[in-house]
């Protein structure tokens, strides 16, 4: 029997990178997807594709996790097509690094809008239906940047210490009442951002990056969301307010 069959979820940042490999690893589970991102065109052509595939058990919404209204309406909309929602994975997600003292104003908001907000206020308007069902399992992607600190990545890591704090509090908070929260900490996976980054690093940067990785390799989006799939499915059903690093070992050694 498929791992999820008969769950609805929601997939935040799904058209793209690790929640574009959730979807799909969610889907061919036998979940109901609803891909949210705003991002319309990669939306619109990712749900076409999957939609395809799997037919009616994929759709897209477009909204902005840092904006309120737009959560409002994309949920309201996600509802409207499924009923009600049982998973929930925070995916959606920025880099934005720099100098503490000379970062902008409008680039500090940002980054806690989308990496910290963005994930409560998904939670803050699907944990109700969750509480009234007794059901309900959400995974955040988090960072290594939640764990370690690397010079020149101000305020990432701020946001992303918050995000797992925020999973371990509700995790406690409404473990009793059917409903288990946890994350996931990736480090360096092969996502549309992280090749974006290695494409600015000259020929050496970039193997000196692969060669700090014990595996002597970056991770794939599909290892993150095979982890995800565990952990919202009944599988896990006593992992609770706990943070998998997803990071090839990298974060256990002592220097690079």
């Amino acid at each position: 029997m498929a791992r999820l069959a008969g769950r609805k979820a929601l997939i935040t940042g799904g058209a793209s990178g690790i929640g574009l490999a959730t979807v799909e690893r969610f889907l061919a589970e036998g979940a109901e997807v609803v891909m949210l991102d705003r991002d319309g065109d990669a939306l619109g052509r990712e749900s076409a594709r999957l939609g395809a595939r799997f037919g009616g058990l994929c759709s897209g919404v477009e909204a902005d996790v840092a904006d309120a209204d737009s959560v409002a309406s994309g949920v309201e909309q996600a509802l409207a097509t499924t009923g009600g929602i049982d998973i929930l994975v925070n995916s959606a997600g920025v880099n934005v690094f720099g100098d503490p003292l000379s970062l902008a104003e409008s680039a500090w908001r940002r980054c806690l809008a989308i990496n910290l907000e963005g994930a409560w206020r998904m939670i803050q308007a699907l944990l109700p239906g969750m509480l009234a069902a007794r059901y309900g399992h959400i995974v955040n992607i988090a960072s290594v940047h939640g764990h370690k600190i690397i010079p020149g990545a101000f305020p990432y890591p701020v946001a992303k210490h918050g995000l797992i704090g925020l999973t371990r509090a509700l995790g406690i908070e409404y473990a009793d009442r059917g409903i288990r929260v946890n994350s996931v900490s990736p480090g360096l996976i092969r996502t549309p951002a992280a090749e974006a980054w290695l494409a600015q690093c000259d020929e050496r940067e970039r193997q000196r990056q692969v060669d700090l990785l014990p595996g002597k390799r970056l991770g794939e989006p599909e290892e993150v969301a095979n982890t995800v799939l565990f952990l919202a499915s009944d599988e896990a059903r006593f992992i609770n307010a706990t943070d998998i690093l997803i990071d090839g070992g990298r974060s256990q050694v002592y220097h690079s």
